[in-house]
Formats: C-alpha cells, sequence, structure tokens
C-alpha cells in the first residue's frame, strides 16, 4: 500500500492549492479518501474521535448488501433459464450456470448506475468547490437492486440522473436530501416508464412464456388469480421481482449486519414489520378480495416490503431522528406500505410510495416527539413548583 500511497502523493501535486488543476482538486481526494484515511482534520465545532466515518457506514451498508446481490443475480439467472429449460422448479436450474447468466445481466445495471451516479456527483463536487461524500455508494447500488432485469440501460440512466440532481443535489447533497434517493430513483421510472416497470413480463428476462408466468405474487393477486408460491418460496426468494428484492432471507442477514454494527435501526425495521402485520391482520379480517384474503405473514416475504424496511427506511439522513419518533416511524412506513398494495392494486408495491410518503413526515414526527418531550418536562417542573410551595 505504501507504493500506492507514493503514486498518490504524486498525482496530487498538480492539483494542489495554487497548481493549474486546483479547481479538480475534489476529484482527485475521491480516489484518495477512498483507499486511505484522510489525513486532514475539521478546524472549528466540537468533535468526536471516532474511527467510524461516513465511508466506512457506508461500505458497511454495502456489505449488508451483498447476500441479497449475489441471491439476485442468481434468481434473475434462474428465472431466465427456469423459462427456457422448461423445467419443474427455479431449483432444477444448474446453480453456476444461472448465477452467471444472472451476473451478465445485472453487472450493466450496476455499471450505468454508478457511472451516470458518480459522473454528476463530482461535476457537483468540483462545481461548488467540495470533497466528494460516499453517500453515492450504497445509493449506487440500491438504485439497480430495486429495478426490473430489462429495464433499458437509457431509462435506468434517466432515472439516476433525475435522483441526484432534484432528490440530492437540489437539497445541498448528502446529507441533505428529504427523500431517499433510490426509491426517488424507482418512484421516477415507474411514472414516466409504467410499461417497463409494471405487468406480466417484465420481472424475467425476456418476459414470460404461456406456460410460465413472469408476474410478481402482487401482480397476480391484483387480478385476482391464484398464487403458485408458498411461504417458503416467498420467504427464500425463488420467485420473480426486482433483482435484489424477491429474497427476505438475504434480506434479513443484511438486516443483522446493519443492526450489529449500528448502522440501521432496529427499531425502524422491527416496527415496520409489525406495522405491515397488523394492517395484514386488518385486512384479513375483512376479506372482501384476493389481496384482502393473503395472509397477513405472507404480507412480510412478498415484494419489496422487506428490502424497503430493512436499507431505505433506515435511511439515517430520510427518516425520524428520535427514539420515539423511529417506532412510530418505521411502524406507519409497514402499516401504509401494506395499505397502498392493497386498496390500489395499480401501486401493488407500496412499500416505495409508503417509505417516500414517511421520508416527508420524519421531520413532523421528531417534532411531536420532542414536543411532547418538552410538555412533560414543563408539568414535572409545575407540579415540582406546587409542592415546594404548599411545603
Amino acid at each position: 500500500m505504501k507504493w500506492v500511497r507514493n503514486k498518490l502523493d504524486q498525482a496530487r501535486k498538480p492539483f494542489e492549492p495554487g497548481q493549474k488543476l486546483e479547481k479538480f482538486a475534489p476529484a482527485i481526494n475521491a480516489f484518495d479518501t477512498f483507499l486511505f484515511t484522510p489525513n486532514h482534520t475539521t478546524k472549528k465545532g466540537a468533535h468526536v474521535r471516532d474511527v467510524v466515518d461516513l465511508k466506512r457506514t457506508m461500505i458497511t451498508v454495502v456489505l449488508a448488501l451483498i447476500p441479497a446481490l449475489l441471491f439476485g443475480m442468481w434468481n434473475t439467472g434462474a428465472q431466465y433459464l427456469y423459462q427456457e429449460m422448461g423445467l419443474a422448479n427455479v431449483t432444477d436450474v444448474p446453480f453456476m450456470d444461472a448465477f452467471i447468466e444472472g451476473a451478465i445481466l445485472v453487472t450493466p445495471l450496476i455499471l450505468v448506475s454508478y457511472i451516470v451516479g458518480l459522473t454528476i456527483e463530482f461535476i457537483f463536487a468540483i462545481y461548488r468547490g467540495h470533497e466528494v461524500n460516499e453517500g453515492y455508494l450504497v445509493t449506487g447500488l440500491l438504485i439497480p437492486m430495486i429495478f426490473p432485469v430489462d429495464i433499458p440501460l437509457w431509462m435506468l440512466a434517466i432515472s439516476v440522473a433525475f435522483a441526484v440532481l432534484i432528490g440530492k443535489e437540489a437539497f445541498g447533497g448528502t446529507g441533505m436530501n428529504i427523500l431517499n434517493p433510490a426509491l426517488t430513483a424507482r418512484a421516477f421510472a415507474f411514472f414516466a416508464y409504467p410499461l417497463y416497470m409494471s405487468g406480466n413480463a417484465i420481472w424475467v428476462h425476456q418476459g414470460a412464456t404461456d406456460s410460465i408466468s413472469g408476474e410478481t405474487i402482487l401482480g397476480t393477486l391484483a387480478q385476482g388469480k391464484s398464487v403458485a408460491y408458498n411461504f417458503f418460496d416467498a420467504a427464500a426468494g425463488f420467485i420473480p421481482g426486482s433483482v435484489s428484492e424477491t429474497s427476505t432471507i438475504a434480506v434479513l442477514i443484511g438486516a443483522a449486519i446493519l443492526i450489529l454494527t449500528k448502522v440501521g435501526s432496529w427499531r425502524i425495521i422491527v416496527s415496520g414489520f409489525a406495522g405491515a402485520a397488523v394492517m395484514g391482520l386488518i385486512f384479513n379480517a375483512f376479506g372482501l378480495n384476493a389481496l384482502m384474503e393473503f395472509d397477513w405473514y405472507m404480507h412480510l416475504v412478498v415484494g419489496g416490503l422487506a428490502f424497503g424496511l430493512v436499507f431505505m427506511a433506515t435511511d439515517p439522513v430520510s427518516a425520524a431522528q428520535t427514539m420515539k419518533g423511529k417506532w412510530i416511524y418505521g411502524f406507519l412506513c409497514g402499516f401504509f406500505g401494506v395499505m397502498i398494495r392493497v386498496f390500489n392494486p395499480a401501486y401493488p408495491e407500496g412499500i416505495m410510495l409508503a417509505i417516500l410518503l414517511m421520508n416527508v413526515f420524519a421531520p413532523t414526527i421528531d417534532h411531536y416527539v420532542i414536543q411532547g418531550n418538552v410538555n412533560k418536562r414543563k408539568k414535572r417542573l409545575a407540579k415540582a413548583k406546587a409542592n415546594l410551595q404548599t411545603a
């Protein structure tokens, strides 16, 4: 690593203050801080000395995403080959054949996401004269993981550009956005290109055949059809869907990593699943259509609910900040997520809209939680003063 350090120091010289490439210093500094700990310290304000910085936090989230990503690559290839080969079960597809096929299909999505997103990040960093933030390390991976595998690359590129420009940079960049950038990209694509984001021919590469449905469970229920998948298939992820959202087991492995490293809030995750379960039980009690009759516990393992609650509802920038607020915020994300998917079959993936909605209301939740605490303390103070006067 010393050799790399020396080479970077040599490369930095034209970018130093007073040199001809000084304006582009944020670009070279981004590569430097990605490989090494920053060699500068802050000059003002009170700080806590800690080894955990934004870069390490983002890399931890990326590591937590790896199980879902790897499974998503396998499932993408397996669903396609299962359709092509006409096998009895998805699990009958040779493992390596499925994984290689899926990796070939998914990798271009990841590359486009990072190339477009990071290019915009670098341009804004140079224009504003600040360092390149590491926030897009996570967003750049999240976006292709929540899209259909056959989304045209140019549509993905436009969606990424919209998310970074409008959902993030317009508010000031990393740490300033009020909406989750990855969900902003998906919401933009959903409304701008609906034919490529919903239906029965987009969730499996090259569509569905007459004998094998490529529709998701939620899409099937929305049409009043019976579902052929059981709880194990849905939880394991052996079903069609977005690239990496299908396996609840893989998502929960990532959740364990986030919780153990204290990067993700377990309160939001637990309350989110609780909110979804409560809404599912309410619908089961009425059972007026196929979506309402769908078992409440199945709601927890289908669609992108688990993925959204674990990796996007817990975004520390757009989520609630207070302890009580996190319980409320998470519960409402899950509650509204199931409500939207059942009440409006046009949006079977309700967790996307639910989280974006709660992103907007997160500051309001925190405000009333804090105000409630202030009022309680005022009442205790008034009671203490009254006791002193009567003593």
